[in-house]
């Protein structure tokens, strides 16, 4: 099973915020850009990593959760669509993902150091070691 298609959804929320005001939009929803932060740092564990594997029904869950707050604050589909899919909005999520990457000690260019903190995000129970699970 793969993050796939709740990372592109968590891309789609991210993207949609791009087409709003500068001032307003998905890109100023803190909490739901640390969401997809967690989906997006989640999926590359689990791509790079041979033993940790990805929980597909509790990522699109949470994704799906993502989504309808989102909606709750107003944004319909078309915008969140157009913030999943902005190239830009896209790269500054891998530069997040990549720098919460470093804080922890882990580089997207080394895959022993990302089964190395997916093992201690599944261990201490994260958010996203909840997304996460050892083979």
């Amino acid at each position: 099973m793969r993050l796939i298609p709740a990372l592109t959804l968590s891309a789609a929320i991210v993207a949609s915020g791009a087409n709003a005001s500068a001032d307003s939009g998905l890109a100023a929803e803190r909490d739901i850009n640390q969401g997809l932060l967690v989906i997006a740092a989640a999926d590359k564990i689990r791509r790079a990593c041979n033993s940790i594997g990805g929980k597909l029904f509790t990522a699109q869950s949470y994704a799906n959760q993502l989504k309808k707050l989102a909606a709750e604050r107003g944004y319909d589909d078309s915008e969140i669509d157009a913030y999943i899919n902005d190239d830009a909005e896209k790269a500054a999520m891998r530069e997040r993902r990549n720098a919460y990457f470093a804080s922890k000690g882990a580089s997207n260019l080394d895959s022993e150091s990302l089964c190395v903190l997916g093992r201690d995000e599944i261990a201490k129970g994260t958010r996203i070691g909840q997304l996460l699970r050892a083979k």
